[in-house]
């Protein structure tokens, strides 16, 4: 279901202040900043500020949680002229995350190749 923050986090830290990020954005529940090593012009995270290692850890009670992540993103996109952007999130190893707190990138300004539908 998530906890406050896990101290080990990266991040938790980030969240917290304890660690520097270019923050794109910030409310009570989400925090978005620039990924420091982008894969596109455009490169930002959209993370919850609770602490939630993967989407499999999601509870019934999050929905309103996981639609303000991606009206975040949506919303980066809009605020950074992309006219078409990737939103994507990566769960457990076997997909792809390297990072145990849930976040979701938002890729933009240039075409992207490998599309997938």
């Amino acid at each position: 279901m998530g906890i406050a923050a896990d101290p080990e986090c990266l991040f938790c830290k980030i969240v917290a202040g304890h660690l520097p990020a270019e923050r794109l954005y910030e409310d009570d529940r989400i925090l978005a900043f620039r990924d420091i090593h982008p894969q596109a012009p455009f490169h930002g995270l959209v993370i919850p500020k609770v602490h939630i290692a993967t989407l499999n850890d999601f509870a019934d009670g999050h929905s309103s949680l996981l639609g303000d992540l991606l009206l975040v993103a949506k919303r980066l996109a809009a605020e950074h002229g992309l006219p078409g952007y990737r939103v994507a999130m990566n769960v457990n190893r076997e997909g792809g995350q390297v990072i145990f707190h849930v976040h979701l990138h938002v890729l933009g300004g240039r075409p992207l190749k490998g599309a997938l539908g």
